[in-house]
């Protein structure tokens, strides 16, 4: 979790997720079209790791509507009612949330 959304946070990600997930090639990987998304490194990398990418329409968030609802989720039953006193401590809890909403 890091303090801003840059292409090196989201690069960071995916290579984790590759490690850890090791989808079959000809996946689809939807994002919006933040410029993290958009840059040359990062669809390289997509492409590198043989997956599809898949991109928003501009301004419409209802191409990925499972994945708001569950940032909305997340931000109505943990963040919004919650101060964390350190980045830590919130990247711990809301990992621990993510695992349990994925995992149950």
């Amino acid at each position: 979790m890091g303090s801003r959304m840059t292409k090196e946070l989201v690069s960071a990600a995916l290579t984790l997720a590759l490690a850890q997930k090791r989808p079959e090639e000809g996946l689809i990987l939807h994002s919006d079209r933040g410029s993290q998304y958009c840059s040359y490194d990062y669809q390289r990398q997509v492409a590198m790791a043989g997956l599809r990418g898949s991109m928003s329409r501009k301004g419409n968030c209802y191409d990925n509507a499972p994945m708001e609802s569950f940032w909305g989720s997340l931000k109505n039953e943990l963040v919004h009612h919650r101060s964390y006193k350190t980045r830590a401590e919130a990247q711990e809890e809301i990992t621990e949330y993510i695992e349990i909403f994925y995992n149950r």
